[in-house]
């Protein structure tokens, strides 16, 4: 199996075969703390406009949406896993937009099979993809930040049966000006319990498959076996 590594929009449409689309903080960790918590799925579009009116148009569904890493006005739930698991979300959809994760995937448009995935469901995404056996799997790194990479190259390392070393690999976000300002609790809408939420590698036992539609695209769970052990 062939493992390309590439990064952001121009990453993902050249991205080809089983594509995963890695994003740590937060958007696709607030996927899988939504379908733990009893989502029925997530629904991804690109802009708040698309976010707004698919919104109005599905009954009982919850928004979550960030611009530029900060709340959007008049939307309650932000990027965040800390308000997604304190947010009813039993039989529910959650619609997500945001400004690296959900644009990013949008644009991963030559996939064969795709899917979402962050640290707390990096081994499960990594079962899911060995079980089809692709010729080609592509990570895409949503945005050039060291969490995102890190969980490319944990994921990398699972896929080759390797044992990496995660702290080791998160050591450059831990010493970034945005980890020490996300812990001091000053950032609107990312309170520093996300970022715990956000580290917890191979939380959750589930794989988060993309399933395209016309107006967004969907994630659901779906366990695997475990050939990473």
């Amino acid at each position: 199996m062939e493992i390309v590594h590439v990064t952001g929009i121009e990453g993902a449409r050249q991205a080809r075969g089983t594509v995963v689309v890695i994003d740590v903080l937060r958007s696709f960790t607030v996927s899988a703390y939504a379908l733990a918590g009893g989502a029925r799925e997530c629904r991804l579009v690109p802009t708040m406009s698309e976010a707004h009116a698919l919104h109005a148009a599905t009954p009982g569904s919850l928004l979550s949406a960030e611009e530029d890493a900060l709340p959007v006005p008049d939307v309650p739930i932000s990027n965040s896993p800390t308000q997604i698991r304190a947010a009813d979300l039993k039989d529910r959809i959650l619609i997500q937009r945001s400004s690296a994760g959900t644009t990013v995937m949008a644009a991963a448009e030559n996939a064969d099979d795709l899917y979402a995935a962050s640290l707390v469901v990096a081994r499960a995404t990594v079962d899911a993809c060995l079980s089809t056996h692709p010729e080609v799997l592509t990570l895409v790194a949503s945005a050039d930040h060291p969490e995102d990479h890190a969980c490319a190259t944990y994921m990398h390392g699972l896929l080759r049966r390797e044992r990496p070393d995660l702290d080791r690999l998160l050591q450059p976000l831990r010493d970034t000006e945005r980890f020490a300002r996300v812990l001091s609790g000053e950032w609107p809408g990312f309170p520093p319990s996300d970022l715990e939420l956000s580290l917890a590698a191979d939380r959750f036992d589930f794989a988060m498959p993309v399933t395209r539609h016309e107006d967004y695209q969907q994630l659901r769970a779906v366990r695997h076996p475990h050939p990473t052990g």
